[in-house]
């Protein structure tokens, strides 16, 4: 059977607080059934809010949400059939972690044999048989998530929704949680909105991500296209590392433009500008650029090294270039290092078509 294209759709929404300033602005937005979509964008960009109005916690101020086709910006939440992840994991204390499962099957009246079945599967789906009898504190923070997840799908609903769920999780954990949910997600097919903050988290989890920025989608694509190809400035920083230069397009044609700086010229891939005279800042991406290019990059000047930081599979360095102390290059540590010192000297040279001319900052 076909998967629906707008399983989860986002209708023209606008959300105000106050009746005077829009969080969400004119959300236009189609999620395809089987999706793992991620809101991500920083504090107060709108993605939380989304998320909110789509468990029907908050109310679109204008506009409509669709779910399976259905309107349900007037259905409770508890009608919606929605799983639900948080970042406190909100579990029941007084309950077992059997209760905990039981409690949203017995809600919707299941009878006892069945939702012992869907227990079971629910905790063998996240690597937790035998704690059933275990109260939540005697567990570890990643076992409690784990619950929560479990829980969420027991009841085996058409839509899971995240609110940053691996927030609270060191480092290794959080990783290893991601990689969790990601192998849940593909062996069940269920579709999945996840907010998050974290772009690597969204990077290694989700088919596609919307960064949101002041109450809008910036852009919503693939991982690899929103690294590779960001549309605009803001996408460009917030996504992944970045270098910057700043300048003015001095020629233009097809896919190449000469971008001039206050001291030197560069090539670069047009992306938004359009004429010649417009502001723009060019986007290079660290790993995009090499040390010591062969002569046919089109694009290759001297700086001097400022800091190397050894990263274990790779030494991150910065380079003062075109007068932008900030420049930062990536250099795998193989066995043939290059000759890396403070102070030197060295030539960087990068494609014009790797250097994105976007919107000034």
């Amino acid at each position: 059977m076909a998967k629906n294209p707008e399983f989860v759709k986002f209708d023209k929404v606008d959300k105000s607080y106050d009746g005077k300033v829009l969080v969400v602005k004119d959300l236009q937005l189609d999620i395809e059934e089987g999706e793992f979509v991620t809101m991500l964008g920083p504090s107060g960009s709108g993605k939380t809010t989304c998320l909110m109005m789509l468990a029907g916690f908050e109310t679109p101020t204008h506009g409509e949400i669709y779910l399976d086709g259905k309107a349900i910006s007037s259905i409770p939440p508890h009608k919606r059939g929605i799983g639900m992840v948080f970042q406190n994991y909100a579990l029941f204390p007084h309950m077992t972690v059997y209760e905990n499962l039981a409690f949203p099957l017995r809600v919707r009246k299941i009878p006892k044999d069945e939702a012992d079945k869907k227990i079971d599967k629910a905790l063998s789906m996240v690597s937790l048989q035998g704690f059933a009898s275990r109260m939540p504190g005697q567990l570890s923070g990643g076992q409690q998530q784990r619950v929560a997840v479990a829980r969420s799908l027991v009841f085996d609903p058409q839509l899971v929704l995240m609110d940053e769920p691996l927030g609270a999780l060191d480092k290794n954990l959080r990783e290893s949680m991601q990689y969790e949910i990601k192998h849940i997600h593909e062996s069940i097919g269920v579709t999945v909105v996840y907010v998050t903050h974290d772009q690597s988290e969204a990077l290694t989890m989700s088919n596609r991500i919307a960064v949101f920025n002041d109450g809008k989608v910036q852009q919503l694509s693939s991982p690899d296209e929103l690294y590779e190809k960001p549309v605009n400035s803001f996408v460009a920083e917030f996504i992944g590392e970045n270098n910057t230069f700043a300048g003015e397009v001095s020629e233009i044609s097809g896919k190449k433009c000469k971008v001039k700086l206050a001291n030197a010229e560069i090539l670069a891939n047009p992306i938004t500008v359009k004429s010649k005279g417009e502001k723009t800042t060019v986007s290079l991406r660290p790993e995009r650029a090499l040390i010591n290019p062969s002569n046919d990059m089109d694009n290759i000047h001297s700086g001097k090294i400022e800091e190397v930081i050894y990263h274990g599979d790779h030494t991150r360095i910065r380079i003062n270039l075109l007068q932008n102390n900030q420049f930062i290059l990536k250099v795998p540590n193989s066995s043939s290092n290059l000759d890396i010192k403070l102070g030197k000297e060295i030539k960087i040279g990068w494609n014009s078509e790797d250097a994105r001319a976007l919107d000034p900052k």
